[in-house]
């Protein structure tokens, strides 16, 4: 089946998996494809467990402010301004740091970072476990206490070395009244129940005029499936968890093959056969 592009109006984009390449950058190809996007008045949103500073680091090349869905839904920047934000409850925030220190005391082997609007925050400061966080946070803070920083909390990302399904395991109880979303291999994220990617793209749809029909998004991870059920042109890469490719509606080829750019280069060109899952 083919298509055109004539009324697309946004396109919102998943990075780690999805997006980048291999070596975890953005293809120089989509510099010249943003363009195209912006002539066509179509908005470029990349949505991401990162934090809005280092979206905003990622695509300075762009040239000027894009719209940005941080922190797993949380956080919605459109020119510099918030258009969205979901704050997590002070209660909730002191409960769940309790139980993770709890759980570091027991002897899994993590790191917490508080994700706050202004920065991210960490007590652990051994180097293997900064490795892994510097990429995602470019605005980062080591202290001596994560529950004393003053800032507007959104997020609580985990980091466990042995993968993240028995800490997301260990923090079931949550999940009754928030978010518990496994991001990635090592990465588990708590939220407020009512945020996700896709409330994050609802949100913006709203505020720009959108339908679901003007819509198309690029995933590959489980903390991805509400942002295309949003979409009606919705596309889990080639490479994504099978859970994704079976809630998608269409296959694009993986990041390694710069899916994402070919298959938007190609539905602006109205030359895309669609695969569908």
């Amino acid at each position: 089946m083919t298509t055109d592009a004539s009324d697309l109006r946004l396109v919102v984009v998943d990075m780690d998996g999805t997006l980048l390449d291999e070596r975890g950058e953005v293809p120089d190809a989509l510099w010249p494809l943003l363009d195209r996007l912006r002539e066509r008045e179509i908005v470029f949103a990349p949505a991401s467990g990162r934090q809005y500073a280092t979206l905003v680091r990622t695509f300075e090349r762009a040239g000027r402010d894009l719209t940005y869905i941080a922190e797993n839904g949380s956080y919605v920047v459109r020119d510099g301004a918030e258009v969205d934000s979901v704050v997590l409850e002070r209660d909730f925030v002191l409960d769940a740091i309790a139980l993770l220190r709890e759980l570091a005391r027991d002897g899994h082997d993590l790191g917490v970072v508080l994700c706050g609007k202004r920065s991210a925050y960490v007590e652990r400061s051994d180097e293997p476990f900064l490795a892994h966080v510097r990429p995602y946070y470019a605005a980062l803070e080591s202290v001596d206490d994560v529950l004393a920083v003053d800032d507007d909390v959104v997020k609580i990302a985990v980091f466990a070395f042995a993968g993240a399904e028995r800490v997301a395991a260990a923090l079931a109880r949550f999940r009754t009244d928030h978010q518990v979303v496994v991001s990635g291999e090592h990465w588990t994220d708590l939220m407020a129940a009512h945020a996700n990617k896709g409330v994050a793209v609802e949100r913006l749809q709203r505020e720009l005029g959108v339908t679901r029909a003007q819509t198309a998004a690029f995933g590959d991870y489980l903390n991805d499936l509400e942002m295309l059920d949003a979409a009606d042109l919705s596309f889990a890469m080639a490479n994504a968890h099978p859970d994704v490719l079976a809630r998608a509606r269409y296959v694009a080829p993986s990041h390694r093959e710069q899916g994402v750019i070919t298959t938007l280069t190609a539905l602006l060109d109205d030359t895309l056969a669609f695969r569908s899952t």
